[in-house]
């Protein structure tokens, strides 16, 4: 296999994760820029004209400015193989985001120095806590006024439950932003506005012990502040462990501003040296290494009509073990069927390019001409195993949906059911009632808004959404223990059952779940669903 080991033990699969605005797309380009992928940093607001950031690409995303897909990116940098999940940043995030960071080995959090730790990055830091997934903290936007360095990473410690390890500390912020301090060598990094595109600005480094340095680099306040403060940080911040790094316990942090490029290569170089290569996975027959099996993979989303000309459906698959060759032959284990892989590709922004070859911890694109679903597994056609599910994630949104025409029925059903199937919503219908109703559930607002665009420009069919007011739903774990007509709900719930027929319950408020539980004896409900 040798050459498998070398290729997979160079990858590094990572999501950016982030709340809406934090920069998350700025520090993407600035990365693509170290590695040469690009070649000057577009930046990414701006006006209408300006270009669209690289990973952004649906129409709706360029009308809004935001990236509404998970999109993959691949570079290399320093003999590293890097693959970026991004994930949508936006208040009106979807389950999709939730996805991709079920294919990512570590997650890079984003956060905005002037705002601390902010509603999405908390539901997403969830997921990665629930996962064990190391993170990465990177404060940005130092070249603004921000907090309080402490009280930010208070703040992280006391929101997200995870212990904080600055490895370079901030001296000042906004217009007094002068630079960081890199606490292993003790070195003062100091800071210019530099262009905003260029690869390097101009950083000068100095010891901290060199003081007439210090002093007329910095000046005699901050230098003094910065003094105090290290002490202080010594004395009072948690030791760098990279065990508890990697078992997702420590959040190495660090500081800088994407937009003006500095510290981000400072924290892509740290990063690179404390992330794993490719995890091993869980299926049922066991853990699977990615050095040690020939190849598998499993498909965390499916996404339609990327391409205009065409219509088309993409699976996107990570890659978990061993090497993938084009023209090989691969079993879909829940299909039960040899195939071939139709256009295997890495999508690079608005650019495909097919590939001939991929290896663990990579993540690929394949034509699906409607067979996968998400959490499917491929494996080679000898061997039989499947990777663990993928969980369904809680929507807290509800519309009723209201077909225009229903003359087009048939349409509805098929574009409804094929949004649903890449996992962008969840469709719901009446639990016993022989309704033919569908309530669509959605994690971000924002889902409605492209069901509606999706159904009127793919599937030539217009609705009505009216919204529910429910906010919380429940899987009911003992469905087959449980007689659901004698189920005693409070009058704000409503049973429902999804695609697969599973009973669920959905409630106005967060204190009838806890009502219902009391109530029936022996209920189990859940926040995730298992397929």
């Amino acid at each position: 296999m040798g050459n498998y080991d070398q290729e997979i033990n160079r990858r590094r699969t990572f999501a950016i994760i982030s709340h809406p605005d934090a920069g998350k797309t700025t520090l993407t380009e600035k990365f693509l820029l170290y590695g040469g992928a690009i070649n000057l940093a577009g930046s990414v607001k701006g006006k209408a004209t300006a270009r669209h950031a690289v990973s952004d690409w649906m129409e709706i995303e360029k009308e809004r400015g935001i990236s509404v897909t998970s999109s993959v990116l691949q570079f290399e940098y320093d003999h590293y193989c890097i693959n970026i999940l991004d994930t949508p940043g936006h208040q009106d995030f979807s389950e999709d985001t939730y996805r991709t960071l079920m294919a990512a080995d570590s997650a890079v959090m984003v956060i905005d120095a002037s705002k601390g730790v902010e509603a999405q990055t908390r539901k997403l830091f969830k997921v990665c806590v629930m996962r064990k997934i190391p993170i990465f903290t990177f404060i940005n936007k130092m070249d603004r006024d921000a907090n309080d360095t402490f009280d930010l990473l208070d703040e992280i410690e006391k929101e997200l439950g995870i212990a904080t390890c600055p490895i370079n500390w901030p001296i000042g912020s906004g217009k007094g932003f002068q630079g960081v301090y890199d606490r292993e060598s003790g070195k003062v990094i100091t800071y210019s506005d530099t262009q905003k595109g260029t690869r390097e600005g101009t950083a000068t480094e100095f010891e901290l012990q060199d003081e007439a340095t210090a002093l007329e680099q910095i000046g005699a306040q901050a230098m003094e502040k910065l003094v105090g403060e290290i002490e202080l940080l010594d004395g009072a911040s948690a030791e760098f462990d990279l065990e508890l790094v990697r078992s997702g316990d420590l959040t190495p942090v660090f500081f800088g501003s994407a937009l003006t490029n500095f510290g981000v290569e400072i924290f892509l170089k740290h990063f690179l040296k404390m992330t794993t290569t490719p995890l091993p996975r869980k299926a049922d027959v066991g853990i699977i290494n990615p050095t040690e099996r020939e190849f598998s993979a499993f498909v965390f989303k499916i996404q339609a009509n990327m391409n205009k000309a065409h219509r088309d459906r993409v699976a996107f698959m990570r890659i978990c073990s061993g090497r993938f060759d084009a023209g090989m032959e691969v079993k879909h284990v829940q299909g039960n069927k040899v195939m071939r892989l139709s256009q295997p590709q890495q999508i690079m922004a608005d650019e495909r390019k097919i590939l001939e070859e991929a290896f663990a911890g990579d993540i690929i694109g394949v034509f699906d001409p409607g067979i996968f679903s998400i959490g499917d597994t491929l494996c080679m056609p000898k061997e039989q195993f499947c990777y663990e599910g993928i969980p369904t994630f809680a929507p807290e949104h509800f519309a009723r949906v209201r077909q225009l025409d229903t003359m087009k029925r048939k349409q509805f059903v098929k574009g409804i059911t094929q949004i649903a199937q890449e996992g962008a919503i969840q469709i719901f219908q009446e639990f016993n009632t022989g309704l033919e109703e569908i309530i669509v559930g959605v994690v971000g607002v924002l889902q409605f808004e492209v069901l509606k665009y999706r159904l009127e420009n793919e599937y030539n069919v217009e609705i009505r959404l009216e919204p529910l007011p429910y906010e919380h739903i429940r899987w009911i774990e003992n469905k087959d223990e449980i007689d659901l007509n004698k189920l005693q709900g409070t009058s704000d719930m409503k049973k429902v059952k999804d695609l697969k027929g599973n009973p669920l319950l959905l409630f106005i408020n967060a204190w009838s779940v806890g009502m219902t539980l009391d109530r029936n004896k022996g209920l189990v409900l859940s926040e995730f669903g298992r397929d």
